[in-house]
Order: structure tokens, then C-alpha cells, then sequence
């Protein structure tokens, strides 16, 4: 059924309209990091209620982001569709879908339904980001677009250090360190009960969460937000998008879809690995559960130096190629620096600091990459957009391959596979970006 909103070019908005949604875009990006990186913490919690391998509990991730590969194409058609709103009062109800499926894998301790109401909760994240994405990138002038999608950078990662932390709170006990230590000498009867009530908790949370996000989507669908125009092509644009055909005639387009994928990866990587890097160092997971939060507490810091600087001391292009350099160095002083130090009040081996700033080395990157991929693409800007959400399914792959060499080789050896993926992001923000026909 076609929509009965009428779509509003971004230039006839006034400034108040802008700053509304703006705003309540914002508060979406949050609920996204809630429930996203909630799996840095989750991905340890099942790996010991579940009694899973490293490369098992991985599977938490592929089963949240393969849903954007999924969806993502299907998405644009349903928000055409149904238009924004209405799209996004779906994808919070599919959120809220997931969240209630929990209950019966908790009651079950069936992983494999876990899974299901992971991959449904990525179902509905998949709707919003296809809608919100574009949105804040062609909200406002083009080239202050990297300092808007910082923006909603800072509101998606404050709720990432919040969610491991809360998480923590609600689930886990002072008492669960003897707990987790006295499982291997129970009997299979006596661990069993324990494994048991261990996962019953996060039944409460989760009917919280899944009322929550029903009650949301309805009421974003009754919000001011308005529909506007992603479609309209100026004379100039029209023109040289003539003999497009497809998106596949936008080379940069499909290069910064991979670019994505690749990114996410490396972000993912980064903040979903490091309680098991810590735990290797042996840290348990009450100590080890803050440090996914310094990595987003130092993309937060990226977030606002992008802000201050793009683009009045740096374009953000540049921004791009800096952090996507820093990036690559981090990487590798991960796998080669040695040593214990104090810092924080934690006794670790120096590399796991070069983990948590990756997070500053991802913090622009994806801001960098969408106005890039994005640009001139004008009616193709949905599917566009869709495409590079599919990329988003990095965030399922990327893992499982450091999964499989943590299992196979360690936990150290296995950041081996972020240097490839950095290395093509320097290719991106270099040249990639620039490429308007197939050929190089």
C-alpha cells in the first residue's frame, strides 16, 4: 500500500524541521548501539551459559548482522513502500519481535533460538538503518555531512558504553567469578541447573526491552518527523546519471559498499573481542566487561575531534585517510608490542590498549565513507543506500574468521585479519572514492 505521506525536498525544510529530526534520528542511533553492542558482552555470557567454542559464540554477531544482508534490499522497497515513518514503526516492531523471542530460548537454553531473536532484532535494525543513513547524510549541506553522521556516531556509541555496563549490572552477580570457576568440578546435573538459572535472567530485561521498542516504533510513527525527497536529482546530476542503468554504473558506490563491510568488520572486531582478549590475559568477565567501553569511549573522542575540525581545519576525506592510516598501525602494534602494564586500575599486556584504540582509528570512517559512496547517485540514492547497508553484514563475517584463528592459532594472532581489511580502506579513501567508471 503506497504511503499517504508526501516526500518533501530536504532544501524546503525549515529549520526547526531540520533540527527535529535531527534530533529524533539521534535518539534512533542511540537505541541502535544500545541493542548492538550489547553482543560485546553477550558473546562471553553465552560462550559460558551455552557452553560454546570461540568460533559458536561468534556466531551471535552473524546471526544479528547477516539480517542487514538479508534485508537491506527488501528494505528500500518497504519504505517506498510505506515510506519512512511507517518503515520505521515496522523495524522497532521486528526489533520488539526479537527481544520476545528470548523468553523461550531462555526457558529452552536453546542456542539456536537465541539466534532467531538475534537475527529478527536485526531484521528490524536493518529497516531503520536503510531509512536513517540516508536520511542524516543528505540532511543539511554535503560537505558537513561526516560532522552530522559523527553526530549520530557519539549518540550510537554512548549507548555502546552504556548497554555491556547495564547489561552487567541486571545479568551478572559478584558471586558469578566462584560461580564460573566451580563449573568445571559440578557434576552434569549440578551444572546444568546452574547454566539454567544463569541464562533465565535475561528474561526480564528482555520483555523490557521488546515492550520498549513497540511502544517506540508507534510513537516515531506519530512523531513530526517528515517524509522527504531522496529521489530528486538536480539538472546537473540528472544529466550525468543519463545512461545509468543500474547501481552497478557507480563504481564508487559499490567500492564503498565493500568498504563498509570491511570497516564494520574491523569496528566489530574490535569491541566484540576484547573481553575474550582480556580473559586471555586472565581478566575475568566482572573486570574485563568495561573495556568495550574504553573502545567506544575513544571512538566517542574521534567522534568529537571529526566534529570540531571537518570542515573548518580538514576535510573529511582527509579525516578518512588519517584514520584508516591509524588504523593499519594499531594492527599491527597489536600483534608485535609485548609488556604488562598498570593502567586504569588493570594489570594487562600493553597490545590490549592498542585494541581499545581502534576505536579511535574507526571513529570517522564509516562518517568518511557514506558521503563519499553516496555522492551524485541521485534517484538511485534508496537502492544506493541499501546496497551500502547489505555491507553491514561485515559485522557477521569479519568475526567468525577471527573466531576460527582464535580457536586454530590465539586470540592475539587472529587481529592478523584486520590488516587486509584496513589496508583496502586506505585504498578507498586514497582513490576508491574518486572512481566514476569501471577501470583503474
Amino acid at each position: 500500500m503506497k504511503s499517504e505521506a508526501i516526500a518533501i525536498k530536504v532544501e524546503n525544510l525549515t529549520k526547526r524541521e531540520t533540527t527535529i529530526s535531527i534530533f529524533l534520528i539521534g535518539l534512533m542511533f542511540f537505541i541502535f548501539g544500545f541493542v548492538s553492542w550489547v553482543n560485546s558482552i553477550l558473546i562471553p555470557y553465552f560462550k559460558i551459559a551455552c557452553e560454546l567454542t570461540s568460533f559458536q559464540a561468534y556466531l551471535v554477531a552473524f546471526a544479528f548482522y547477516i539480517a542487514y544482508f538479508v534485508m537491506s534490499v527488501p528494505s528500500s522497497y518497504l519504505l517506498k513502500a510505506v515510506g519512512f515513518k511507517k518503515g520505521m514503526m515496522l523495524g522497532f516492531w521486528a526489533m520488539a519481535l526479537g527481544a520476545f523471542i528470548f523468553v523461550p530460548a531462555a526457558m529452552s537454553r536453546t542456542y539456536e533460538i537465541f539466534l532467531m531473536g538475534l537475527f529478527t532484532i536485526g531484521i528490524g535494525l536493518a529497516i531503520l538503518q536503510t531509512a536513517a543513513n540516508p536520511y542524516i547524510t543528505i540532511l543539511g549541506a554535503k560537505e558537513r555531512a561526516a560532522q552530522r553522521i559523527s553526530m549520530m556516531g557519539i549518540c550510537n556509541k554512548a549507548a555502546g558504553i552504556l548497554s555491556p555496563i547495564v547489561f552487567a549490572a541486571v545479568i551478572l552477580k559478584p558471586t558469578d567469578t566462584d560461580l564460573f570457576a566451580q563449573l568445571g568440578t559440578m557434576s552434569d546435573a549440578e551444572r546444568s541447573a546452574a547454566l539454567d538459572e544463569l541464562i533465565r535472567r535475561v528474561i526480564n530485561p528482555y520483555i523490557g526491552l521488546g515492550t520498549f521498542l513497540f511502544v517506540l516504533g508507534y510513537l516515531v510513527f506519530k512523531s513530526p518527523l517528515p517524509e522527504i525527497d531522496t529521489e530528486h536529482e538536480s539538472q546537473e546530476i540528472a544529466s550525468a546519471n543519463a545512461g545509468k542503468k543500474s547501481i552497478f554504473d557507480f563504481p564508487h558506490l559499490i567500492l564503498g559498499a565493500l568498504a563498509i563491510f570491511l570497516h564494520v568488520g574491523t569496528q566489530v572486531i574490535a569491541i566484540d573481542t576484547i573481553i575474550g582478549y582480556a580473559n586471555s590475559m586472565g581478566i575475568d568477565l566482572l573486570e574485563a566487561k568495561v573495556f568495550p567501553s574504553y573502545t567506544l569511549f575513544c571512538t566517542i573522542c574521534g567522534y568529537l575531534i571529526g566534529i570540531t575540525v571537518i570542515p573548518k581545519f580538514i576535510s573529511q576525506v582527509n579525516a578518512l585517510r588519517i584514520c584508516t592510516i591509524l588504523g593499519t598501525i594499531f594492527t599491527l602494534l597489536i600483534i608485535f608490542t609485548h609488556g604488562q602494564v598498570t593502567f586504569l586500575g588493570h594489570d594487562t599486556d600493553i597490545s590490549i590498549w592498542f585494541v581499545v584504540l581502534l576505536g579511535l582509528a574507526n571513529s570517522l570512517v564509516w562518517a568518511g565513507i557514506w558521503p563519499l559512496a553516496l555522492d551524485d547517485l541521485g534517484r538511485f540514492t534508496k537502492l544506493g543506500a541499501s546496497v551500502m547497508i547489505m555491507g553491514l553484514c561485515g559485522n557477521a563475517i569479519m568475526p567468525l574468521f577471527y573466531g576460527h584463528f582464535a580457536d586454530t592459532v590465539n586470540v592475539r594472532e587472529a587481529y592478523w585479519v584486520l590488516f587486509p581489511c584496513y589496508l583496502y580502506l586506505v585504498f578507498y579513501a586514497v582513490k576508491g572514492h574518486k572512481l566514476r567508471k569501471w577501470g583503474f
